[in-house]
């Protein structure tokens, strides 16, 4: 689909903008993804942008479009996925930038979702200039939760983790606070305000009695938009009196009851996921404990990593990780490091598996 892209120096840079912009989206637009749009004059000067800042709310193109005015007319719209086809909660913005008379559209992204796809031969049909395949590595990476929810069906998994140098969750002795720094947990709740769901086991519950909800570590105030809080508890152990009960914020307890599971009683997880995904969860922020971490790598459940290690040794106390189905060195689970960064005294590092399986159950 589409044809390879020609772009000016203009249009180039007006993507990047659009790929910063979609980026302000994040954690709030789901079910539907992060888009950007930049709008160019027929001189190639910026005359509008937007993002889609909500779900319901007016889409990146709209906002862009109402900034520009008559501006758009005979200009260029640089959007970060194909402009929507169809109508759902608001109009098709395909016809919102043939009505304004855009000559051109220079998309990143086409649209995987057959319902919202088609935006680009509509554009064609009706005399506009159509270019795709523009910063598409960026694009997609930007809005991978949405784009693997569609192609998956099934929400973005991120595992985070917090371990010492040498691997440990915790001491001896179970005491876990605080491995990491203030630096480091402030950062976790900036990752949980991006997501739709944490998800922990019920032994995480059952041992340290975590909120799940996305604070200002300054203040200690909640933040506005709450994620879901899943709890993958089989037999329904989760106590009546546990915080993640506590009204702070939705809570799915994921039973067998609910659910079902395997031979053993155990939670399959992809049908958790797969009732996340109709819930319109898109992303998931897998937080504890090394158990539920293992069952979800070893099914080949995790797409990303993002790992906070102190710089402290402890020599003996729970691994981080358990029961990731590797018995050998050649069965280790390949990682490419995409990104390793200081946050405070200690280290950030962000990775994926380099291959994934299609099923598990915990």
């Amino acid at each position: 689909m589409g044809q390879l892209p020609t772009v000016s120096p203009a249009e180039d840079k007006a993507m990047a903008r659009a790929i910063e912009l979609a980026a302000r989206g994040l954690g709030t637009t789901s079910p539907n993804p992060v888009v950007g749009c930049v709008l160019l004059d027929s001189a190639g000067h910026v005359v509008g942008e937007g993002f889609h800042a909500y779900a319901g709310g007016p889409h990146a193109e709209i906002v862009a479009l109402a900034q520009a005015g008559e501006k758009a007319r005979g200009g260029t719209a640089v959007v970060t996925l194909e402009p929507c086809n169809h109508t759902g909660r608001t109009g098709p913005c395909v016809q919102a930038l043939i009505r304004a008379g855009v000559s051109r559209v220079v998309i990143a992204v086409d649209d995987p979702n057959p319902l919202a796809a088609g935006g680009e031969q509509t554009l064609r049909d009706a005399g506009v200039e159509v270019l795709t395949g523009v910063r598409t590595a960026e694009a997609e990476e930007g809005n991978i939760a949405w784009l693997t929810s569609v192609r998956r069906g099934r929400p973005y998994v991120i595992w985070k983790t917090a371990s010492t140098l040498d691997g440990r969750s915790a001491a001896a002795d179970g005491t876990s606070m605080w491995i990491t720094s203030e630096a480091a947990r402030m950062d976790v709740h900036r990752l949980r305000g991006t997501v739709d769901a944490i998800m922990v086991g019920v032994g995480t519950v059952l041992a340290d009695d975590p909120r799940l909800t996305t604070r200002d570590l300054r203040t200690g105030s909640l933040a506005i938009r709450q994620p879901l809080r899943v709890v993958i508890d089989s037999q329904g152990r989760t106590p009546a009196g546990a915080r993640v009960r506590d009204g702070a914020a939705p809570t799915l307890i994921a039973t067998t009851a609910l659910l079902g599971g395997d031979a053993e009683g155990r939670v399959d997880l992809r049908a958790v996921l797969s009732e996340l995904h109709h819930r319109g969860i898109r992303s998931v922020l897998l937080e504890g404990g090394p158990r539920l971490a293992g069952a979800f790598l070893a099914a080949g459940l995790v797409d990303l990593i993002i790992s906070y290690v102190a710089p402290k040794l402890l020599g003996d106390g729970p691994a981080a990780l358990v029961g990731a189905g590797v018995t050998t060195i050649t069965d280790a689970i390949d990682l490419e490091v995409l990104d390793v960064d200081r946050v405070g005294p200690d280290l950030r590092l962000t990775a994926r598996p380099r291959v994934s399986a299609d099923s598990g159950t915990l």
